[in-house]
């Protein structure tokens, strides 16, 4: 029985409410931890798309930049010729490369911004993970283990765990020295 339609459905829901309603916590709780882990595949497969949408964007407005240099140059090099038509054409394709330019970055921005979302669901979602993985833990009395589709996944979750490592440690000496220590 799926306990959740979307991924911000696992952010926002309360382990202890479906707990609480169900008849076999331990089976609910695998059954949740499941879905959680299809949720964090999902939402790394999202984030890789966007992040790649969003290079793919990047490029695109870096390689038009470029052109719209050589058409200026074009025109500076026709104008210098004395032959002003082809000048003004040069700056006429210039013109239509910024149009174009400018009409890329709101979708590169779309795609930046859905790919920061992406990561803050993700974030999210490995927090309520971690959080049922004890929960499952204290049921049984033995440590999970970590079940997940693919490679890139388990990478995912080894890198995430070493920075999160790293965050709780920065923040850990900033209380010994805040405490004096």
């Amino acid at each position: 029985m799926p306990h959740f339609s979307r991924l911000t459905d696992i952010v926002t829901c309360s382990l202890t409410e479906i707990l609480d309603e169900s008849e076999d916590p331990q089976t609910t709780l695998r059954e949740v931890i499941d879905e959680m882990e299809e949720g964090l595949t999902s939402a790394r497969r999202v984030a890789r798309t966007s992040a790649a949408n969003r290079d793919r964007l990047q490029s695109d407005i870096d390689a038009h930049a470029g052109q719209m240099t050589q058409w200026v140059e074009k025109a500076r090099t026709e104008l210098g010729a004395g032959n002003e038509t082809a000048a003004r054409d040069a700056l006429t394709r210039k013109v239509e490369i910024e149009d174009l330019i400018d009409g890329l970055r709101p979708e590169l921005d779309a795609a930046e911004s859905n790919y920061q979302n992406m990561l803050r669901i993700q974030k999210a979602l490995e927090a309520r993970h971690s959080e049922a993985q004890r929960r499952l833990a204290d049921l049984t009395g033995q440590p999970t283990e970590v079940r997940l589709e693919s490679e890139t996944a388990v990478h995912a979750i080894a890198q995430s765990q070493q920075e999160k490592s790293s965050e709780v440690e920065a923040e850990l000496e900033a209380l010994r020295k805040e405490l004096g220590g």
